[in-house]
């Protein structure tokens, strides 16, 4: 290979974009003319870089896997190392003497920061660094008010964003000149995979990530849940919504595809502009989340609303742990954790119900949510898991009423009338009937008998009154309403 720096192969540095089609970052490398090496680095060193939960790392290790199959079928290797980003880096290109980096952006402020002194080093250093947006429809800096503001509600967003051109997803480069790899780590050797005790069995049988995957959750999508979305998509006991969180997240998927797939659909005939619109408007949900990130980057762990500083959260050990464990007496709400607790993932009006239980119901402190989904849910990630715990708890940009606390019983009859996904993830209440499945405290001595159901023993009593706790949150509120 020529020493001459313009032939010097390129680094495509792997992050949040675990995927081969639709990646600007590798369509760059590709078209650069030089030879082409791949490079994810585990960095849980540097500063700020918060350290992924339990379910997201077991998809992390999954994703790569899968990543590093589809670049060999394409000749490519993919190098795993596991340190300080910018220690990684720096090796690796003196060992592939490499003369540039090519990076798909991040929008957490640790990571800019990261990014923004990794270019600068390089740079001065004479590595060419070349950064693209692979992972929003929209860069954070492009949509903002007519005073050149960040939005701060969904809506006057949406129109803002929505109404911008999308680029169209490209397809994998039909032909990428391949570096010589240099020596990688093994991922088993990162322990992201659980083994004593192995917990991870649920996750197992209810994914596949990776880019193939996502391809075909996208298809499954696109045959079985877009056709009836705006309707059916609240319905816990119904397969309705996309599930293409997590993809989305690790990037096994961009939102570019998604968006050309359901617009695609709708040109076909095959779903209607009414379910095609609620869910591009929820696709954008993901992208304000993101744009709040970047715009508010303490958005993880400080309230955007100053005024929830001085709330009065609860310190309740026994509380926190019964909604962690789904034993709150609430079935929808138990329902859900141990849907989160077995699969990795919980329904998205479930997680609404729930995490205003735990907010308003028990007054715990919205950040030991975001800490147990941030280690529970594969689909976590800093912007939407902490936006939409902000939304509510009252405290972020866009956030709900704070006197809106969700009837844990009422929405358990509304969106899971039947009873069924109480059933699935809540067995000790399945031979319930449907009129009791969602209160059984109130159901008659018989009707439990016959059941099988002993408060108290097989399933425990309502850990607090929902009347009496609505009453103490709306006082808790009132008091930081301003």
């Amino acid at each position: 290979m020529s020493s001459d720096p313009d032939h010097r192969p390129a680094l495509v540095w792997v992050r949040d974009d675990q995927r081969l089609a639709d990646n600007p970052a590798l369509d760059a490398a590709a078209q650069s003319g030089r030879l082409v090496l791949l490079l994810h680095v585990l960095d849980e060193e540097s500063p700020g870089i918060r350290p992924l939960g339990g379910a997201a790392r077991w998809w992390l290790g999954r994703s790569l896997a899968a990543l590093g199959e589809a670049a060999r079928a394409h000749g490519l290797s993919l190098v795993h190392r596991r340190g300080a980003a910018a220690k990684v880096l720096d090796e690796v290109i003196a060992e592939s003497r490499a003369g540039a980096v090519y990076w798909n952006r991040r929008y957490g402020a640790a990571e800019i920061a990261l990014d923004r002194a990794i270019k600068e080093s390089l740079t001065a250093r004479g590595t060419e660094v070349r950064s693209f947006g692979g992972s929003l429809l929209h860069e954070p800096w492009t949509v903002l008010t007519g005073a050149r503001q960040p939005f701060r509600v969904f809506t006057p967003f949406f129109r803002a964003a929505s109404a911008r051109e999308v680029r169209r997803p490209t397809r994998m480069p039909a032909s990428i000149p391949a570096a010589a790899p240099v020596a990688s780590e093994a991922l088993e050797a990162w322990a992201l995979e659980p083994s004593c005790p192995d917990w991870a069995g649920g996750l197992r049988a209810s994914w596949t990530p990776g880019e193939s995957g996502a391809r075909q959750r996208l298809a499954d999508f696109l045959g079985d849940g877009l056709p009836g979305y705006a309707d059916a998509r609240d319905r816990a006991d119904r397969e309705a919504t996309s599930r293409l969180s997590p993809f989305l997240r690790f990037g096994n998927v961009s939102p570019h595809q998604v968006l050309a797939a359901v617009r695609s659909a709708e040109e076909r005939g095959t779903a209607s502009a009414r379910d095609v619109a609620k869910f591009v408007s929820e696709l954008y949900w993901r992208e304000f989340s993101y744009h709040l990130l970047f715009h508010f980057p303490e958005l993880p762990w400080k309230n955007v609303q100053p005024r929830f500083d001085a709330f009065a959260w609860r310190d309740d050990a026994a509380f926190l742990k019964a909604w962690q464990t789904g034993r709150t007496g609430y079935p929808i709400v138990d329902a859900g954790l141990r849907q989160l607790w077995e699969t990795g993932w919980m329904h998205n009006r479930v997680r609404m119900v729930a995490a205003s239980f735990l907010v308003k119901h028990g007054l715990i402190d919205w950040r030991e949510g975001e800490a147990w989904f941030w280690d529970t849910l594969v689909d976590a990630d800093a912007a939407n898991n902490a936006a939409s715990w902000q939304w509510v708890a009252g405290s972020g940009a866009d956030a709900a009423p704070y006197f809106r606390i969700f009837n844990p019983v009422l929405q358990g009859e509304k969106f899971d009338p039947d009873g069924a996904y109480v059933r699935r993830f809540v067995p000790e209440l399945a031979a319930l009937p449907a009129e009791a499945i969602h209160k059984p405290w109130a159901a008659h001595r018989e009707v439990l008998s016959r059941a099988g159901v002993e408060l108290g023993v097989t399933y425990p009593h309502p850990i607090v009154d929902h009347a009496s706790a609505r009453a103490r949150a709306l006082a808790a509120y009132d008091a930081v309403k301003g």
